[in-house]
């Protein structure tokens, strides 16, 4: 009873707001358009997306500024989510933001390090930010190298880490995304403890341990698949977490000598055990359908729970990667099959 009445209102939002995400019968239209413009033309009259595409002039059509406009629906989907929260739920969503905060980090760290001339394009973020971040966007615009960067995230929570690096030897973007990417995991999984209790703990520790496995495995595969990459340098991409992969798993995939080795350990794990890892799909593709599969699994079965709001911002994020893929793929004249194979045949 009492988490019914926790979380009674947020739940009714989020059923509202989930009705109006894309339908499958929806991406296959979409995939058989013949250019971007119909694309945004389509979703303009007949998606959620309306008010957020018509601030866009005719001659502002183009990718980067609908991939800001999604993004922005996004933001916007997490406002008035928070909005309906309560207490309880607006810890959880802060640890939601972390992630976002990420993503904008690394795109600032890739700025300064390339060089690129064209400046931060971060406007469209700052109100949100303003709001719900602890990152200061007005702050890291001014950003010229890593250190200046590093030091305009002093007070948040990802100083300390980045600023470790600041005296090591020949530095680069990838030392950077892999210290945030262990730091995010590693912090998200001591504070869920804080944060969250009994139900809503099991809930998430069950999403973020499954997504840090398949991270793993993941990392592990492109290591030795891209890479040919040491055993010994593969143990430094890792989270340091074990969820439903022992220590000895790791080990095993880690110094497996081949692909081939490698796909028989992970064939021994749970993880295929319930999903068909063998259906020619990317370990890219298994990640993601796996994901989907925890989230929407979790709602049905808890569905007065963190998982309302947790499975919703998943599938939101999920619905704008597939719109901008389909954009993607439609630029490039491709089918509609083949953009459909690109997107995946599923949605909500």
């Amino acid at each position: 009873m009492g988490n019914l009445l926790a979380y009674s209102g947020i739940v009714t939002k989020v059923r509202a707001m989930e009705g109006k995400l894309l339908k499958p019968k929806q991406f296959e239209i979409i995939a058989g358009l013949g250019s971007v413009p119909e694309i945004v033309e389509y979703l303009k009259k007949n998606t959620a997306y309306a008010d957020v595409l018509d601030t866009l002039e005719e001659e502002q059509i183009h990718r980067g500024n609908i991939e800001k406009v999604l993004v922005q629906s996004l933001y916007h989907d997490y406002t008035k989510l928070y909005r309906f929260s309560g207490q309880k739920q607006r810890r959880f969503m802060k640890l939601i933001m972390k992630s976002y905060e990420i993503d904008l980090i690394n795109y600032c760290l890739r700025i300064v390090i390339n060089r690129y001339k064209q400046p931060f394009d971060l406007a469209y973020k700052q109100p949100f930010f303003d709001r719900y971040s602890q990152i200061s966007i007005e702050k890291l615009i001014t950003s010229r190298t890593t250190d200046e960067l590093v030091e305009n995230l002093k007070g948040t929570e990802y100083y300390e880490p980045l600023n470790k690096l600041k005296d090591s030897q020949n530095v680069t973007l990838y030392d950077y995304d892999l210290t945030l990417n262990l730091y995010y995991f590693t912090s998200i999984w001591k504070e869920q403890k804080k944060v969250l209790k009994k139900g809503d703990l099991e809930l998430f520790m069950r999403d973020c341990g499954s997504k840090i496995d398949m991270l793993n495995m993941q990392w592990i595969y492109r290591a030795k698949k891209y890479y040919n990459m040491k055993p010994a340098d593969i143990y430094l991409l890792l989270i340091p977490i074990h969820y439903k992969l022992s220590t000895d798993s790791v080990k095993e995939m880690v110094e497996a000598p081949g692909l081939n080795e490698f796909q028989a350990v992970v064939d021994k794990t749970t993880y295929a055990r319930h999903y068909n890892f063998h259906q020619n799909l990317t370990i890219e593709q298994m990640y993601a359908d796996c994901l989907h599969y925890l989230y929407t699994v979790d709602r049905r079965r808890s569905p007065y729970s963190i998982a309302a709001v947790n499975t919703y911002l998943f599938l939101k994020e999920e619905e704008i990667n597939k719109l901008t893929t389909a954009m993607e793929c439609v630029r490039y004249s491709l089918s509609p099959g083949e953009t459909l194979a690109y997107v995946g045949g599923r949605t909500q």
